[in-house]
């Protein structure tokens, strides 16, 4: 009996060799990522550098700054402008709510019932950047006139008489008070508040309300467990770009409050133009800039997302 021979083992399949990219392709993202990083290097990290310098110098324009290490001046600007501190973060916060307020639902619609008139929509609510800041902050000096219709109208329906006893009016004037202050905050950073909900609330799969529906869940229930959580993206997104440029604001207060609605920004632009002591107004910038990072950190941990739009 003659032995069957074993069929030869197949050849082992060669893997097609590995090219690794060349030095100059591995460099190809650094180089794209080269200008954004000089211009943060020369607008944001080197004037931080400098507003740092400032803060800690003393002297006088006549005599000249110099660096003196004067840590004091932190104390000192903290401690005498604490109610501009907290107005600031008062006006602002209150401003923030009621873009929320406002925002949500026009987002809301735009998003999910809009239809063809979406587009038109949002141009809308970009329609205030074609116009600049200062124009759109004036004109509300003219719609919350003394005597004008706007205001005898909210005189005649009890309005005012309620806003009075609060104290954020005097009487029948609304001008050169806090409740001026905060509609032209409101008015201006509306629209970071509006978008960055449309685009959360836009990106919500329908087929999730509907399923919501099949199990029989109420309109209000399906907002409250479905549409508002998966949206807490954009209201995080859209309450950060409100409150944070509305703290530092200074234009709202100057053109439609009085003295005693100053906010911080007014002091900050009032030190550095006016009374020109850029120590003091270099720490308050500082300190706000604190502050509000610290809120900041603290809302983002609290509001339990990090996915940001």
């Amino acid at each position: 009996m003659t032995a069957v021979a074993a069929p030869p083992e197949a050849a082992a399949p060669t893997e097609p060799p590995v090219h690794k990219p060349s030095m100059r392709k591995r460099l190809v993202p650094y180089w794209l990522l080269l200008p954004g990083i000089l211009w943060l290097l020369v607008f944001f990290v080197l004037p931080m550098v400098y507003q740092a310098s400032t803060s800690v110098q003393t002297g006088s324009l006549e005599e000249g700054f110099k660096v003196t290490w004067h840590f004091q001046t932190y104390w000192d600007a903290f401690t005498d402008y604490v109610p501009q501190f907290l107005r600031s973060l008062l006006y602002a916060g209150t401003a923030t709510v009621l873009c929320l307020l406002l925002g949500y639902p026009l987002a809301y619609l735009i998003a999910f019932k809009a239809g063809r008139w979406r587009n038109l929509l949002l141009v809308l609510v970009i329609a205030p950047f074609f116009t600049s800041f200062l124009i759109r902050t004036l004109a509300w000096k003219t719609i919350l006139a003394d005597g004008g219709p706007v205001v005898a109208v909210l005189g005649k329906v009890g309005f005012l008489d309620v806003t009075s006893w609060l104290g954020v009016t005097e009487g029948d004037r609304v001008l050169a008070t806090p409740l001026a202050v905060v509609c032209g905050l409101t008015y201006n950073f509306l629209p970071f508040m509006i978008l960055p909900l449309y685009t959360s609330l836009e990106r919500i799969d329908t087929r999730l309300h509907e399923a919501a529906g099949d199990l029989y869940a109420r309109p209000a229930t399906v907002f409250r467990k479905v549409t508002f959580p998966l949206s807490m993206p954009g209201v995080v997104s859209g309450t950060l770009l409100t409150f944070i440029p509305a703290s530092g604001d200074y234009v709202n207060a100057e053109l439609l409050g009085s003295a005693d609605t100053r906010m911080i920004g007014n002091v900050i632009q009032s030190q550095y133009l006016r009374i020109l002591d850029y120590p003091t107004a270099a720490a308050l910038s500082f300190i706000l800039m604190a502050i509000v990072l610290i809120m900041v950190t603290i809302y983002i941990r609290r509001a339990g997302t990090e996915d940001l739009v």
